[in-house]
């Protein structure tokens, strides 16, 4: 890994980011617990046996996992060489096959109309401009007719503090996402105060966000 004090800001940016997040997954458990997330398995009835599954920013694989384990083939990819190797382990253990890669979200192959699914789940890391360049980016990798999870914390959760960035452009407004996904089918969009259990990385009361939508 190159000095982050050198190279562009966007460069250094990423790189510290990444030193943080292999701390934060270098523990021995699983950060953010081994079940999958609770609004993307609430969609299991929705789920083809044998479709293409992409699941973004994925962490130690709770949820590529989990869609493997409903007969999807998954696709999945983190930046974090230390979050990847856990969920091999997590795939190895649930015996199911999960083809997993480590690379940063813009260095994805984003293969056009390729995925029944996309999974995004607290994929919030990105600012306005770059949360712009990943929604069209998950839009072309989707099929016609492909399905978008997203999961998220609404601009609320800021007050409760259980999770999440600390930057309020960086979490979601039901006017925010419907102008984002304004070109696809929105099903659902619930705004809603749940409290979550998803290992120390999420826990306790939070301002949520559930959605589902459908290319067109």
């Amino acid at each position: 890994m190159s000095d982050p004090k050198s190279g562009p800001p966007e460069e250094r940016s990423l790189e510290q980011a990444l030193v943080r997040w292999e701390a934060r997954f270098s523990v021995g458990e699983y950060l953010f617990g081994e079940r999958p997330n609770a609004y993307l398995a609430s969609k299991a009835a929705l789920l083809a046996r044998g479709g293409r599954a992409l699941s973004i920013a994925d962490g130690e694989g709770r949820n590529s996992v989990w869609l493997a384990e409903q007969g999807l083939r998954v696709d999945a990819f983190d930046f974090s060489p230390t979050a990847v190797a856990k969920a091999e382990r997590l795939a190895l253990k649930r015996g199911v096959h999960v083809r997993f890669h480590v690379s940063e979200t813009f260095a994805w192959s984003w293969e056009p109309c390729a995925y029944d699914l996309v999974a995004a789940i607290f994929i919030q890391f990105a600012s306005p401009a770059v949360r712009q360049r990943l929604f069209a980016l998950i839009k072309q990798t989707l099929k016609p007719g492909g399905l978008l999870i997203l999961q998220g914390y609404r601009t609320e959760q800021l007050a409760y503090g259980t999770g999440g960035p600390p930057e309020a452009d960086h979490l979601y407004t039901e006017a925010m996402i419907r102008t984002a996904l304004n070109d696809m089918d929105i099903i659902e969009l619930r705004c809603y105060d749940e409290h979550v259990d998803e290992g120390k990385g999420h826990a306790g009361p939070s301002a949520l966000m559930g959605v589902l939508a459908r290319k067109r």
